[in-house]
This record gives structure tokens, C-alpha cells and sequence, in this order.
């Protein structure tokens, strides 16, 4: 079986915003402190218009790519994987401060 190849740009933007989200989302649920929570908000916003450009960048060099090797898909497959991630914490937000 073949490793799945992921572009470097496309696979550290990934790990960059879903680690840096989770501890930020961990450190709100242990502490509780507000200023966590409008920190992350901003952050929201920020990595959401970062990881758009990662991702239209890694779109457009998959699209016009005309070798074989499609780790820029793979990383387009990848960043897109963020969104459920954020949407499964701020449901999970929703609920708990509730």
C-alpha cells in the first residue's frame, strides 16, 4: 500500500491550526476564562482566511499540475478537514456553556 503524500505547505498549515485550536479549545473547557473564548474567536476568523489561501493555493496547483503526483489534492482533502473539526468544537461550546 502506497503512503499518502501531502504537500508541505498544505500539511503544516493543517497541523498548525487544528494544534493551535485544540489547546486553545482545551485550555477555555479547563479554565473557563473569557478571555480564551474571544481569543478564539479570533482566531476562527484568522486561521479560517489563512487556511482559504492555503487551500486555493493548493487548488490551483493541483488543477494545473499535469504530473502524476497529487499531494496538492491530498492537502486540499486535508485543510478541508478543519472545518468539521471546528464546527464539532463550537457545537460542542454551544452545549457546554448551556
Amino acid at each position: 500500500m502506497k503512503k499518502i503524500q501531502y504537500s508541505t505547505v498544505g500539511r503544516n498549515t493543517f497541523l498548525t491550526s487544528l494544534l493551535s485550536g485544540t489547546l486553545l479549545f482545551i485550555s477555555y473547557v479547563i479554565t473557563e476564562a473569557d478571555f480564551l473564548l474571544i481569543l478564539g474567536f479570533y482566531f476562527v476568523v484568522i486561521a479560517a482566511v489563512v487556511n482559504l489561501l492555503v487551500l486555493l493555493y493548493e487548488l490551483l496547483e493541483f488543477l494545473t499540475d499535469v504530473t502524476d503526483k497529487k499531494s496538492s489534492g491530498n492537502s486540499v482533502l486535508l485543510l478541508l478537514l478543519n472545518i468539521p473539526i471546528t464546527i464539532l468544537y463550537l457545537l460542542i461550546l454551544f452545549n457546554y456553556n448551556m
